[in-house]
């Protein structure tokens, strides 16, 4: 059976050809200039589609349509935000309908965080974690956005979360991220078997 699914390339074509033509990625940044700058809830909900969503996928926090995801944006994100939220951009990759983006993102844990650590008090410490936005548009407004992180890294950097026993990173992995130079393969302790300096050849370790 045919796939009906989209194909960006065909409809950047067209677009290319016939327009209209948006500016995505001014968009995007209006949008969260909306959230963390001014943290203007009306503002933000107008650069929407009249029933957007969001999902933010590790906690499955968010909203579904305009009521739902304003009374979100309202109680439980904007003014739950610590004071010091920053967003640094580490690549950016946009498409006809769809805006990618990498980042660093760090924050002092002052407030309860409802939509990343709901029912957890403030910490007062210093988290630092990749995070990718997947944001869909239908024309000139956000249709939605999917975005990921690494929970447990968060966990583990309140002290919520014992990383020495588990295979686990704290800010390592935002440091890593925006320098490459860093060591690889810090949570395998088998790493240094397979040195050739200890194996003798490690094209022959197992």
């Amino acid at each position: 059976m045919p796939s009906r699914r989209r194909k960006p390339r065909s409809i950047g074509s067209l677009r290319q050809a016939l327009g209209p033509r948006y500016d995505l990625e001014a968009l995007w940044e209006k949008h969260t200039l909306y959230e963390f700058g001014t943290r203007d809830v009306d503002a933000t909900m107008r650069t929407m589609v009249a029933e957007p969503y969001v999902n933010h996928v590790p906690t499955m926090t968010g909203g579904v349509g305009h009521r739902d995801l304003a009374r979100f944006y309202a109680h439980h994100f904007i003014p739950r935000c610590p004071a010091d939220f920053k967003l640094v951009p580490v690549s950016r990759t946009i498409g006809p309908d769809l805006l990618v983006d990498e980042m660093v993102v760090s924050f002092t844990h002052d407030v309860e965080i409802d939509w990343m650590l709901p029912g957890i008090p403030p910490t007062g410490r210093r988290v630092e974690i990749p995070v990718v936005a997947i944001v869909n548009f239908r024309g000139d407004k956000l249709y939605h956005e999917h975005i990921y992180w690494d929970q447990a890294s968060v966990l583990a950097q309140l002290g919520l979360l014992d990383a020495k026993a588990l295979p686990v990173a704290g800010a390592e992995t935002a440091k890593k991220l925006l320098d490459e130079t860093r060591p690889s393969n810090s949570l395998m302790k088998r790493w240094a078997e397979s040195s050739p300096t200890k194996s003798g050849d490690a094209r022959h370790a197992p």
